[in-house]
């Protein structure tokens, strides 16, 4: 998938302009949140289970090369072949050389990252391979031209019915419905030939289990199931941060994962697949392939973002992000948008190729609150801009107004006094009004929204004013 993450403040114009997107995020804005609330309270002890849930990614992390190993070995034992890849472009040529070897011509997918990271459908058409997304929402972004998706588990809350209405009636031929159960029955129609046709499966996977040399599949449709066990061929792409140890540990973090990304208590499938299909077993893959991608996160093992490979994929980051919620997931220009994008995308794309991402957030800690693996996602974003402005990658203007307001932060009187000046010409511009128009320093702020004015006293001015109340009593 093409980087488009230095394009940060255009395409955010551009989604603040874009009426039907607008009406598309608001009708979905909470509903996840929401369903994530009523969801934990099933949890006898939800915050016990996020510290375990930490530890283990924790303890994966700390040692990850001896981890993968492990499951190397086990996952060999069951008959599958591990293979590596460096990035996205090896990746492609791994699972094309896959195909080749098989003769396949059509494969299946179930939703995975990686895959959008890598850019393989595109690879695989080149390679005269037809790539067919299974998963609903995916299926509906590939039919629509390829667009990525703007949410990593529900890859098209930016869409409304009318616009799928539209889309399946133009692509498929069929009469305008607008009913969903319909829609859904359509697009299973349309996908039941190339699950029977598919010559090769390829699926993500949620997590690797160590201990079995199995793959843990997460999924609320049924063609995960369809696309690992029917084609002779399966493949899983997925990364090397998503080993873990035993099955206990998994049972551990699924008590998490689809509570935090759906409000789900479980989710409707669940699969762990071990090995390849045995004589005496009806289906499943003749032969299975483990592509485990590296694509930057061996670089992040040991690293001041080390705690960000903890991360599970929940989404729980997003759901609650006010910047996510505004714009929608295509602004941040990569696969991975909202809080865990603007962290991901700097650590695996480049720093200087995402120049806006880490400032694309107000630090409410609203992600850091929810993230069922404990990330600290504020401090890792305040981490990525102080190594911005070390590289001098930030605007020279920005760098300069940075030191000096460092210089007179350390010097009370000179910050009080500044802070004075600061209220008294903020009520200025104010003019008797609540909310100030246009700041001349900063236009940008009051470009889309009114800046409140200060009201009443400075925070100095209130504490020495308790503070003489305090020594009179």
């Amino acid at each position: 998938m093409e980087i488009k993450s230095m394009h940060f403040k255009a395409n955010v114009s551009a989604k603040l302009a874009d009426a039907v997107l607008q009406g598309n995020l608001k009708n979905a804005k909470g509903k996840f949140v929401v369903k994530r609330a009523e969801a934990i309270l099933d949890l006898d002890d939800f915050e016990g289970t996020r510290d375990a849930a930490a530890a283990i990614r924790n303890k994966v992390i700390d040692n990850l090369d001896l981890w993968l190993e492990g499951f190397e070995q086990k996952a060999r034992d069951t008959g599958a072949t591990v293979l590596w890849a460096k990035d996205g472009a090896e990746v492609c040529r791994l699972v094309i050389d896959i195909a080749r070897k098989h003769g396949v011509k059509k494969v299946t997918k179930s939703k995975s990252m990686l895959s959008e990271e890598a850019g393989l459908n595109q690879a695989l058409e080149a390679a005269g391979v037809q790539p067919v997304e299974t998963d609903l929402g995916e299926y509906i972004l590939q039919i629509n031209d390829n667009e990525p998706p703007s949410h990593i588990i529900a890859p098209v809350v930016h869409k409304g019915l009318d616009e799928v209405a539209d889309l399946f009636h133009k692509v498929h031929g069929t009469p305008r419905k607008t009913d969903i159960p319909a829609l859904t029955r359509e697009a299973r129609e349309v996908l039941r030939e190339h699950f029977v046709t598919a010559d090769m499966g390829i699926s993500g996977g949620n997590f690797l289990v160590a201990e079995t040399g199995s793959v843990a599949l997460v999924t609320n449709e049924g063609n995960g199931r369809m696309v690992t066990t029917l084609p002779k061929v399966h493949v899983v792409i997925t990364g090397i941060e998503k080993v873990i140890p035993t099955l206990e540990d998994l049972s551990t973090l699924m008590r998490l994962l689809p509570r935090s990304a759906t409000g789900q208590s479980i989710s409707n499938y669940f699969s762990i697949l071990t090995g390849v299909k045995k004589p005496e077993e009806h289906d499943g893959p003749e032969h299975l392939y483990f592509v485990l991608v590296d694509a930057g996160r061996a670089d992040v093992v040991g690293s001041d973002f080390h705690a960000m490979l903890r991360c599970i994929r929940c989404g729980a980051c997003m759901n609650h992000c006010p910047v996510y919620q505004t714009i929608g997931g295509h602004a941040y220009g990569w696969v991975y948008p909202g809080p865990m994008g603007s962290v991901l995308t700097p650590l695996y794309a480049g720093i200087e190729n995402s120049i806006d991402l880490p400032h694309a957030a107000t630090l409410c800690n609203q992600c850091g609150i929810v993230c069922p693996v404990r990330i600290p996602l504020p401090d890792l974003l305040r981490k990525l801009r102080e190594k911005q402005t070390e590289r001098g990658l930030r605007p020279l203007t920005e760098r300069i107004g940075l030191r000096l307001w460092a210089w007179v932060a350390l010097r009370p009187a000179l910050y009080a006094l500044g802070a004075r000046f600061g209220a008294r010409y903020l009520k200025w511009l104010a003019n008797g009004s609540d909310r100030i128009n246009v700041l001349p320093t900063a236009p940008e702020w009051t470009q889309g929204r009114d800046f409140p004015a200060p009201q009443g006293k400075t925070f100095r001015e209130l504490y020495a004013q308790r503070r003489n109340a305090a020594s009179r009593a």
